[in-house]
């Protein structure tokens, strides 16, 4: 019997903390999207298929070193393949040493226990101010130029 999207989704947190970036991309359909509706700058809004998802994720524990997940909150909709689960993930950023916590809501669908769409609603200032990237989202000089 395939997973359940909770399923599924509790355990793309569990690869995500043991940082294996290719099992998460595994957990998307080979057409599965994934669609960030609030990314500005460089960050894509869309991917679309496994791969782009693999390669959205590569390098990703290099960047930001997820700790704990000390909040999952998942709601059932209407429709059996969708739960909307709002989460917030503490780590470390690599860059910078600095920890961090943030927030998410995601609504995720799934069939046949794979991720056939996934929308992350997150706040790309927060994830930048998290990464160390601010200021280069922003356009601004690095304080250590002056």
């Amino acid at each position: 019997m395939p997973r359940t999207p909770e399923e599924t989704f509790r355990l793309l947190l569990d690869l995500l903390l043991a940082k294996d970036m290719d099992a998460i991309a595994d957990l998307w359909a080979p057409e599965g999207t994934g669609e960030f509706p609030f990314a500005i700058g460089t960050s894509p809004r869309h991917l679309a298929g496994r791969e782009e998802i693999r390669g959205y994720l590569s390098g990703y524990p290099e960047r930001m070193d997820v700790r704990a997940i000390p909040a999952v909150t998942v709601h059932r909709t209407g429709r059996p393949d969708t739960i909307v689960v709002e989460f917030s993930v503490d780590g470390r950023t690599v860059r910078t040493g600095e920890p961090y916590r943030l927030d998410y809501i995601s609504v995720i669908t799934v069939q046949d226990g794979l991720i056939t769409r996934y929308r992350d609603y997150w706040n790309p200032l927060a994830a930048a101010a998290a990464a160390g990237t601010l200021p280069e989202l922003l356009g601004l000089p690095r304080p250590e130029a002056f």
